[in-house]
């Protein structure tokens, strides 16, 4: 996606994009405010307008920006070589903290989609974020050693409810994100919770 704004100066790009993001993840879509996103940026509206027309195409920028980066930073740097389902876990869970540090205010931003579900995605954008959640879903549990399972549980039903439990997890933690101020949020608590239910699965499932 591109926009007068990519010949922005990087350091203005940064701080205009990160008072957007913010602006969006505390107050969602409707009630975000493009005179406090200028306000936070120091810029004028009318400079917020020329480099996005609108509300909606900036909200449609940040997607798509969240998006790439997601991707590129997330995604990509993770080493699915590790056979051991508990232990890649964990390693994309340490990938999340690093990106979470480098990018908080974007993290705070995609949080939103997968916890709220925006209905304000275009169709193209919407596609290309289920797709992201689908390739998530596919590398998490692509190359898995069942051999690593106990002999006396079936291993694929015991994968099946690994999957289930975490599934569980992510909704239960959906539910009690939902009326929470997405910046106040201690991410470090729920990884260190996070970890703790993996222990709790590895020592049920495993030999």
């Amino acid at each position: 996606m591109t926009t007068k704004f990519e010949n922005v100066d990087v350091e203005k790009q940064r701080v205009i994009l990160n008072a957007a993001l913010k602006e969006f993840a505390d107050k969602g879509y409707e009630q975000a405010s493009t005179n406090q996103i200028v306000k936070d940026a120091d810029i004028g509206k009318g400079m917020l307008f020329y480099y996005f027309t609108n509300k909606k195409k900036l909200y449609a920028y940040l997607v798509d920006y969240c998006i790439n980066i997601l991707e590129e930073e997330y995604l990509e740097r993770v080493d699915y070589s590790h056979t051991d389902i508990f232990e890649r876990l964990k390693i994309i869970s340490k990938v999340k903290w690093e990106f979470l540090v480098k990018y908080p205010e974007a993290i705070n931003f995609i949080s939103t989609l997968f916890v709220k579900n925006p209905d304000q995605l275009e169709s193209g954008l919407n596609k290309r974020f289920q797709a992201i959640q689908e390739k998530w879903t596919s590398v998490l549990y692509e190359n898995i050693d069942f051999s690593l399972f106990r002999e006396d549980v079936d291993s694929k039903k015991a994968f099946e409810l690994v999957q289930w439990s975490l599934h569980g997890y992510e909704e239960n933690l959906k539910s009690r994100l939902q009326d929470q101020v997405i910046s106040d949020i201690d991410y470090e608590f729920y990884f260190e919770e996070f970890y703790e239910y993996v222990d709790v699965l590895k020592t049920a499932f495993y030999k």
